[in-house]
């Protein structure tokens, strides 16, 4: 009986060796050829195991997502473009992202940042090409043919790629087109009557709005009161522009000589908008420059949960900065 039971178990291990290896080197047809495999910014191998499984590519996800924890392909994991052609065995897809060098590179980039993450992000990009890492923005605007005095929100935030080896200009040059044209699509839609005298005035309100709020519910109330604002001769006084203005002696906090320091972005101290954008823009935030509410609101207070209260009166404000801020102190 001992001996049988001991045949049984033997079996059941070779049964389950075999198993591992028809998982692992027999190749599987993918469902496209090439089969392209794109990984994103911090995707984890988890991930993309199951995206293999449900495309068809791999048998079994688990034994992928192991597998890769013995190779340490899982910690070697680079965002970008993989192509594959013909059938695929488990191993060699592994062995792609053990290699760490994609097809394509990618590098994402994200609304809300300033221009100098954003030169930040492609040095950090070890596959492209760093020929404008020395220069300073006035260059490289000159380089792209722009004649605004500053970068500041004039490339698109998106997921870029890029062959290896490929220019951080061409790249650069990329995201500065994509902006444009978003730009130029919004301008031409824009609501009637709105006080803006140039696109660029409306790529600058886009950014504000980026930085007060991620809230998509959000957005055309604040874009709301800020034209409203503009519209009855208000200053603005929005905290983002003064932390844009205070550049590195932001430290995390504005103080109330931040406040009264004046700079060209301070919009306590100065009316109008500020002299150019404070940030890279989502088309979401370019949608609610163009698309304000129709609203009566000149102010807004944070509740604290990421939303905001917004008000037409002082009186009304007031009791929100009371009910929402005060009461934390």
């Amino acid at each position: 009986m001992l001996r049988f039971l001991g045949r049984c178990v033997s079996l059941l291990f070779l049964l389950s060796a075999l198993w591992l290896v028809w998982v692992i080197v027999v190749p599987v047809t993918p469902p496209a050829s090439p089969y392209t495999v794109s990984v994103a910014a911090n995707r984890t191998m988890g991930q993309l195991a199951r995206t293999l499984q449900d495309d068809g590519a791999v048998r079994n996800r688990w034994v992928m997502v192991a597998l890769s924890r013995m190779m340490g392909s899982d910690r070697k994991l680079r965002a970008g473009l993989y192509q594959f052609s013909g059938p695929t065995a488990m191993w060699q897809y592994l062995s792609r992202f053990d290699d760490g060098h994609p097809d394509q590179g990618s590098v994402t980039i994200i609304e809300g940042w300033t221009f100098r993450q954003f030169r930040a992000a492609l040095r950090r990009e070890d596959d492209l090409r760093q020929d404008t890492a020395q220069w300073d923005d006035a260059r490289l605007l000159a380089e792209l043919g722009l004649s605004e005095s500053s970068a500041e929100g004039l490339f698109f935030p998106s997921t870029f790629y890029y062959l290896p080896g490929s220019s951080d200009l061409e790249l650069l040059r990329r995201a500065n087109q994509s902006l444009m044209q978003q730009l130029q699509t919004v301008w031409e839609a824009r609501d009637p009557d709105l006080p803006y005298q140039s696109p660029y005035q409306l790529l600058t309100m886009a950014s504000l709005v980026e930085k007060e709020t991620s809230r998509a519910e959000d957005r055309v109330m604040v874009a709301s009161v800020f034209v409203n604002r503009l519209r009855v001769g208000m200053r603005l006084q929005t905290d983002p522009s003064v932390i844009y203005g205070m550049g590195e002696r932001y430290q995390g906090r504005i103080g109330r000589d931040a406040l009264r320091r004046d700079t060209p972005y301070n919009t306590y101290t100065r009316a109008g908008l500020t002299p150019t954008p404070i940030a890279l823009v989502s088309r979401a935030a370019l949608d609610a420059a163009a698309h304000p509410a129709a609203s009566r609101a000149l102010y807004f207070v944070a509740r604290g949960d990421g939303s905001s209260v917004f008000s037409e009166t002082l009186d009304q404000h007031n009791a929100a900065v009371r009910k929402y801020i005060l009461k934390k102190g």
